[in-house]
This record gives C-alpha cells, structure tokens and sequence, in this order.
C-alpha cells in the first residue's frame, strides 16, 4: 500500500475515534470525564458539521456526503454502546474480561474505519484540488489538531543530546 493510503486510513481513526478511545485506551474504565458526559450524539453530530463545513462540501457532492455522515453516525453510536457496556461493567470485570471489552472496542473501530474508507474515497474523488487539499490537511492532522485549537498537540522532536 502506498504511503499516502496508509497515512489516509490512519488520519480516519483519528478523525472518527479520537474523543471516544481516549477514555478506553488509558484502561480506567470506571472514570468519566466531564467531555464524556456529552451524548456522543451530539458529539458526532458537531463533527459532521464542522467537516462537511471545513470540506466546502457542494450541493452535487450531497449524496456522498450524506453516506459518509451516515455511517460516521452508525460508527459513532456503536463505539458508544460498546464504550457504555465497558464503564457500566468496570468493576465486575476481571483482566480477561476487561480484555475482551477493550478488544471489541478495537475491532468495531477498525470496522467502522473499513465501513467509512470506500463512502470518503467516493466523496474524496468528487472533490475539487482545493477541497482535496482541505481534506488532506484534516485527515494527516487530525480532526482534534486542525479544528480545534484548544486541544492541539505539540509534536516536539527531542533531540539526540
């Protein structure tokens, strides 16, 4: 697979998953951040917005859009069934189950990834350059890092000294 591929297939991990794995990859499954208390729901909605906005999506590229924005809605609300099921059951799991929980969160998000990739390659192929560009940027970046400012990571190097 080309470079390019690759780093599109990430950047959609990040885009779709960022604010729901956070909670799940840390393995404290019983805390709750203020963040988490926002019906997912919302969440992706304010997301779809804010992209189809960024992405200057047109009135042609609608019926693409519509698909992806679905099935980012789908993705969405199944991470957040599993997520649910994973802090409502936190401690009455053992390590096996804990496991098992978390393994099932990695399997629908890279699911819904495969889900999402061929509806935005659609969408991506209908794209103007500029468009393209601004899709581009989002994805390498992160939804987190370019569209909201206030979150953004620095990605200092360190240096061999």
């Amino acid at each position: 697979m080309k470079q390019s591929g690759i780093q599109f297939n990430l950047a959609s991990a990040r885009l779709i998953g960022v604010a729901i794995l956070v909670a799940t990859l840390v393995f404290i499954p019983g805390t709750v951040f203020a963040a988490a208390k926002v019906a997912h729901e919302d969440r992706a909605e304010l997301r779809i917005k804010d992209m189809h906005a960024k992405l200057k999506i047109t009135s042609a590229q609608e019926e693409h859009w519509a698909k992806v924005a679905e099935v980012m809605r789908t993705n969405g609300k199944t991470m957040d069934t599993l997520t649910q099921a994973r802090i409502d059951h936190a401690k009455d799991m053992n390590a096996i189950d804990d496991l098992k929980s978390y393994g099932e969160i990695a399997e629908a998000h890279a699911d819904g990834i495969k889900n999402l990739t061929p509806l935005f390659a659609d969408l991506y192929a209908s794209m103007s350059d500029a468009q393209k560009k601004e899709a581009d940027t989002l994805f390498r970046h992160g939804y987190r890092e370019h569209g909201d400012h206030k979150h953004k990571h620095s990605h200092k190097k360190t240096s061999g000294k």
